[in-house]
């Protein structure tokens, strides 16, 4: 079985992985540097206040902040429910809400390691076409883009889109350590390009200010954007890792195949 680390040292792991001085979280966490040392090094012990305290400077997910309360002798105090608890319904109804109601364009919800837990009708001309194997639960949206079997040779932006995804990984896996992520990350990198990409990263109009994906479906050619919604303010667990990823059209063209097949 694993040790589990002492809170000190997981303290400083995430310190530095911010890119913080130790003077700049104890200016951040208004405590002196020396405290803050003796915290980091196993000569004081801090209270669980403290912990929650340094866990919210230093901006550590829900579940990190558990396992720093359980390396300093506390126990956890962020719950962590599956999305059917019923104490965790109108959240749900809330995401539901959110999908519906963005139709007849696609949108997913997805978890930390972007398997897709919900997703609205208009997905289905997304993933049209890919194997059922890669559709599989846990359905991975970032394994499915990527893939040579999944929708890899659809994308005509291809290489742009998995620079863009996997400089999104990085920056997630730098953020939180996770190593379910690092493996997402290893896995994805190593697959064959397709030959099929006809348009080079960093290609497109001056006037784009978003990164498109460009895909190619039995319906037709679709350009589009996305944007991610998170809960506001969430102290379950499950809610904060929760994001919903939806997408939009970035043409008239694309817009008017969605709302045709929605018909």
């Amino acid at each position: 079985m694993a040790q589990t680390k002492p809170a000190g040292e997981v303290l400083r792991e995430w310190r530095q992985r911010r890119r913080m001085t130790q003077l700049d979280l104890a200016l951040e966490a208004d405590i002196s540097a020396k405290h803050l040392s003796f915290l980091e090094t196993g000569r004081a012990q801090p209270s669980r206040e403290m912990v929650l305290h340094l866990a919210e400077q230093l901006d550590m997910p829900l579940r990190e902040r558990n396992s720093l309360l359980v390396a300093a002798g506390f126990a956890p105090v962020f719950s962590e429910r599956p999305l059917t608890d019923p104490s965790l319904g109108k959240a749900k109804e809330a995401v539901e809400l959110v999908l519906k109601a963005h139709e007849p364009f696609p949108a997913v919800a997805v978890d930390r390691h972007w398997n897709v837990v919900y997703a609205n009708k208009p997905i289905g001309v997304l993933i049209s076409g890919v194997p059922a194997q890669l559709l599989q639960p846990p359905l991975n949206i970032i394994r499915v883009s990527l893939h040579p079997d999944g929708l890899a040779s659809k994308i005509v932006n291809f290489h742009e889109v998995r620079a863009h995804l996997i400089a999104r990984l990085k920056r997630q896996i730098d953020l939180s350590g996770d190593a379910k992520l690092a493996e997402l990350l290893r896995e994805i990198s190593a697959y064959p390009k397709p030959s099929r990409s006809v348009v080079p990263i960093r290609e497109g109009n001056a006037d784009d200010v978003v990164i498109k994906t460009i895909l190619d479906t039995p319906a037709g050619r679709l350009s589009l954007f996305s944007t991610m919604t998170i809960f506001g303010s969430p102290v379950d667990v499950t809610l904060s890792e929760l994001a919903i990823e939806s997408f939009f059209p970035a043409d008239s063209d694309t817009a008017a195949i969605l709302r045709k097949i929605s018909e």
